[in-house]
This record gives C-alpha cells, structure tokens and sequence, in this order.
C-alpha cells in the first residue's frame, strides 16, 4: 500500500518557489498591523524562528531595538511601556529565548504593565517530533503553558489566516481593562507562508470602549461615606497616576482634608511635600503612618491591592484594621475588589471617572470643607523629622558611603524631572521610604515581582521613550551583574542612562536579613577563596563596553561623577562603594515570624 507522507504535505509552503517582491507574507502582514497602530520600537532578540519577521522589520519604519538577552528585552519593553503609556512589544525565539524573557514579562504583568510577547515556534507541521529547540517532554510543543499562569490570554497560530487576527486581539487585550501581557505563539512557517495584503487592514484596532464608570448612586453613598467619617483615609496605587485622576484625588482631599497614604508603586505620584501625604504604610511605613491606618474609620482604596508589605503581611495589629474600620474600594479588576479585605462598597470602575463622579457627588451633598490643622502639623513635623534624619545621615564623611549619602548625592545633583529606575534593595525601598520626590519626577520599580536586574534594562526603554529626561538605573552590583547585558545596548543606542551602582558586595538586604535571623550571612555576600570581599569593577566593565567610567573613590566623588555624566549625556556607570547598612523597617513582616519560628 502507497503511504503518503503527511509532513511532507504539510510542510512545504505555497510560496517557496514564488517571486519574493510579488508576496506578502504573514510577517509583512504583521509588520503592517504594527505601524498602522503607530508602534515606533520593537525590543527583542533574534533567532532562526523569528527572522522572517525581523527582515519585514527591517523594511519599516519601524525601530527593532536589538538585545543581548531576552530578559533584558522584556525589561526594556516593559520600561517603555510604562513611560509611554502604550503596550510594549517584545519578539523573541523559541524555546530557550522565549523562557529567558519569561521574568521581564512575568514582571510587566504584576505590575499592569501593557506588554506582547511575540514568540516564534516550530514548524507547525514538526509538532511533537522534536524538532530542534522545540519545548517538548511531557507535552507536544506546549511552550505558551509556560506564561499562562501570568498572562491575560495566549494564542498560538495554526493557521496563518488567523495570524493577524490573533495579533489584533493580543494588542487591545494586553491594554484593555487592567492591562497586563498577552502571549502570541508563532510557528516560524506562519512568519513565511503567503497572506494577502488585505489582511493587514481586516483587523484594526476596536474603537477605543469607555472604561467603567461610577453608577451616580454608587458615588452618591461614597460621598455620604466620606462626609460622614470622623478619621477618613485616602490609600491610592498607580492607578492614579494619570493626571486628570491625580487632579481629582488631591481636590477632594484638600476640600475634607482627609490624608493620604501611597503604595510603593505610587511613589512619585503626589510630591512628598504635600501637607497631607503620610508616605507608605506596611512594613516600610512609619509608625505614625501605621496607627493612622490602624485607627482610620473610613478607607477609600483606589487602584491598588492590598500588597503584603503595604499591609504588614494583612495581620490587624499592625497597620489595617477592616472591620471596625470601612472600606471602600475601587479597581479596574473586579479580582481585586475584597481580595485581602472585606468591602463595605467595593467598585469596578476606572478610577480617574470615579474620582469625577465622587466630586460631583460632594458638591451635590454640599460638603463643607473640613479643617484639621492639627494633624497636618503632626503630619508635617513627623515626615520632617524622617527626612531631617536622613539629610543628617547624608552628610556622614564615612567611606564607603552611607546609603543615605548616596542617597542625598543623587537628589542633590539631578533635576527635579529626573526619572528613577530601581530594582531591589535599598535602592528601591530607601528611596520609596525616604528619598522626597516631587510629582514632576518619576519613581519606577518592580513592585509586584521584585525582580533584581529590572533597573538597568528597564532604564533604557524608558529613555527610549523620554530622550530629553535624565535617567537614573539607581541599582545595587547585584542588579547590575545580573543585567550587565544592558551596557552594550545602551552604548549602541546612544542612550545616556546613569547607571549608579550601589556596591556593597552582596545582596545586601537578604544578607542583612539572614545575619538579623541567625546571626551570619552565608551564601548572601561576594567573597572571593580567601573570603575577601569581591566586585567587579563596574566602571572598568562600562568603559569596555564604550561607555562612561567613574570608580568612586573618596566621599565627594559621587556628586561630581553625577554632574560629569549629566553634561555628557552619554551611557555613564558610576561605582560607588558602600556599606551594607539595612534599610529601617518600621513596620511588621510575617517572614521574620516564619525565621523564629512562631507559627499560628
């Protein structure tokens, strides 16, 4: 009997022996779809499943920005998303390079961060034979289950008809509602097979749908609420950031004056001056802030979620208390709403319409401001007092230099609109608690997933997205070595990120956390054979790479460095010895419970 050879059927493609000039392909049809929905940068990495696509890039007007490392690709996505607000695209290859990228995507998406994986695949008609790199063990060619557990949909491409429509979805899904990353999956042949040129247009973009507002009788009884409470509270996220919803939050604080209390994202939104801004609550959070929230009888939540350390690992003795305290809570994502706490009115609705409708609802209410100078003067003269301590630590001649120096060095050297780009330590969380900022700068980390090495790859998307704006990667040689793919691509991009690498020779708050538990730090500190303490020279390394190299070596070095690298606008790394002082922690973690062994 005559067997046919169904890969070999399969296979082969329509347009192998056609004319290239006279063929639109599935790739071009993409690359269209692209730029009709105005895309300017692409970020990713190369490799045989992409090509195609990459090649139809490189005849648009389209910028491929070309990376080291997937991780650093989806970082860098990722910061440009955030600073444009449009989704980032990342394309990478199959297998290997998708999975590296898996933590830069996986860090967009805990953070609502708009962000398309575009991945290439297999062949589809070598499913399961294991072709080369192909994600194959227990399951066939299932590499999109690698991201279903933080995406909001993945699609994977069997038909090449379906390719652009999958990528119109993919696109407005990853914006739409709470935004997030979406997945599409490409076997490398869809890239290649013939489409017609018509399909780039088939699909555009939905018409952009108004985003959920406040029923009026909803705002109605938030406002009642509010007008009612004896301590009210305002706790907001970065869904407020837009300016218009920032506008309306302070307007109808500044009228009841009700304080205000921030999550680690928020950072940045309101400047830390403002006359009723407590800072954060949590761990990180002052104790004034923490029996404020204890003892509020009225919280309005807005876009934000209750993250563990904002709420001292959710236990009531520390910082929340719902109930005897209310809650009103408002998200674009109806998972949010009572997630860690129960509501008393619990809203999905974008929160700059909802804040519209809650002021309405207020002068309709005819509310009478409200006046509590007293506990402004107890707000203004307890976040002096914390910033007072820190200018004091600041000016400390020590060498290695204090956190707080360094601190006070950058503030002192770079404009008020600079962007500041962490990752983890104290870098992050020293800034967060104790670095004032005004509203004209911005303050941007990996707040849900806490990812090392976020900073110096994210840093250059997002000056991509802002070339006029200083940008500072503030990271400690942890984040740094773990990003070092960042340097070259910053060099060939001309991209005059100051990355300030905070150099203790370790990961110096794990290490700090392990020695406060149980009294040593192994395995947290760089120490070479002869357990001396050990760093590369960072500065050495980005002169290598053909960028900017200071080594600070003496107490006044960092501020003349920062300005150097200011008036150069050139990619600058600057290394800065520092001691490995722990970042004060006021507030309440479960982790050390779980150290000492108290369990309930």
């Amino acid at each position: 009997m005559t067997m046919s050879n169904h890969h070999e059927e399969a296979g082969p493609m329509a347009a192998e022996h056609a004319d290239p000039e006279q063929t639109t392909t599935g790739a071009d049809v993409v690359v269209r779809q692209l730029e009709a929905w105005g895309v300017t940068h692409v970020f990713g990495l190369c490799g045989h499943t992409n090509i195609a696509l990459l090649d139809a890039l490189g005849r648009s007007g389209i910028e491929f920005v070309v990376f080291r490392h997937e991780q650093t690709a989806a970082h860098a996505a990722d910061g440009y998303a955030r600073a444009t607000g449009r989704p980032g695209v990342v394309v990478v290859h199959v297998g290997p390079g998708m999975m590296n990228a898996v933590t830069g995507a996986a860090t967009a998406a805990l953070d609502s961060v708009p962000l398309i994986v575009i991945s290439g695949d297999i062949p589809s008609y070598y499913r399961g034979r294991h072709p080369h790199q192909e994600v194959n063990l227990h399951e066939d060619a299932n590499q999109s289950a690698i991201y279903r557990p933080f995406v909001k949909r993945a699609w994977d491409v069997s038909r090449v008809e379906d390719l652009p429509r999958f990528l119109e979805r993919a696109y407005w899904t990853a914006a739409a509602g709470r935004p997030g990353v979406t997945l599409l999956n490409v076997p490398m042949d869809m890239f290649s097979r013939p489409l017609g040129a018509e399909y780039a247009e088939a699909y555009p973009l939905p018409v952009a749908s108004a985003r959920p507002d406040l029923p009026e009788e909803t705002a109605d009884a938030i406002a009642a609420e509010l007008i009612n409470a004896e301590r009210p509270l305002i706790y907001f996220g970065g869904g407020v950031r837009e300016p218009a919803a920032k506008e309306r939050m302070l307007r109808i604080a500044e009228h009841l004056d009700i304080p205000l209390v921030h999550s680690l994202m928020a950072k940045s939104v309101v400047s830390d001056d403002h006359p009723l801004l407590l800072g954060m609550p949590g761990f990180w959070g002052l104790e004034f802030t923490n029996e404020y929230a204890r003892s509020a009888d009225l919280v309005l939540a807005l876009g934000t979620r209750f993250a563990e350390t904002d709420a001292s690992s959710w236990e009531r003795d520390y910082t929340w208390q719902f109930p005897p305290a209310r809650l009103v809570q408002i998200d674009l994502d109806i998972a949010e709403i009572g997630r860690n706490y129960p509501v008393t009115i619990g809203a999905v609705a974008d929160v700059g319409l909802a804040l519209a409708a809650i002021e309405s609802a207020l002068e309709r209410a005819g509310a009478a401001p409200v006046d509590h100078a007293e506990l402004r003067d107890k707000i203004a003269a307890t976040r002096g007092e914390l910033f007072a301590d820190t200018e004091e630590r600041g000016v400390d001649p020590a060498f290695p230099l204090k956190p707080e120096r360094i601190l006070k060095d950058v503030r002192d050297n770079v404009p008020q609109d600079a962007v500041l780009v962490t990752d983890v330590g104290w870098n992050k969380n020293g800034v967060a608690q104790r670095y004032p900022m005004s509203d004209r700068g911005r303050f941007i980390t990996p707040g849900g997933a806490s990812t090392m090495g976020f900073g110096p790859a994210a840093a250059l998307g997002i000056q991509l997205a802002w070339p006029q704006r200083v940008v500072v990667a503030l990271v400690g040689d942890g984040g740094m070595s773990a990003q070092l793919a960042a340097l070259p691509t910053a060099v060939e991009r001309d991209l005059p990120v100051i990355f300030v690498v905070m150099n203790n020779a370790a990961h110096g708050t794990i290490a700090d956390l392990q020695a406060s538990s149980y009294g040593a730090s192994y395995g947290c500190e760089f120490v070479d054979r002869d357990g001396r303490p050990y760093s590369p020279d960072f500065a050495a390394l980005g002169r290598a790479c053909g960028a900017e190299g200071f080594k600070v070596s003496g107490v006044d070095d960092l501020g003349a460095a920062i300005e150097k690298a200011i008036q150069a606008r050139r990619p600058t790394v600057i290394d800065v010895p520092m001691v490995n002082d722990p970042v004060p922690t006021p507030g309440h973690w479960n982790i050390k419970d779980i150290y000492r062994g108290v369990f309930e």
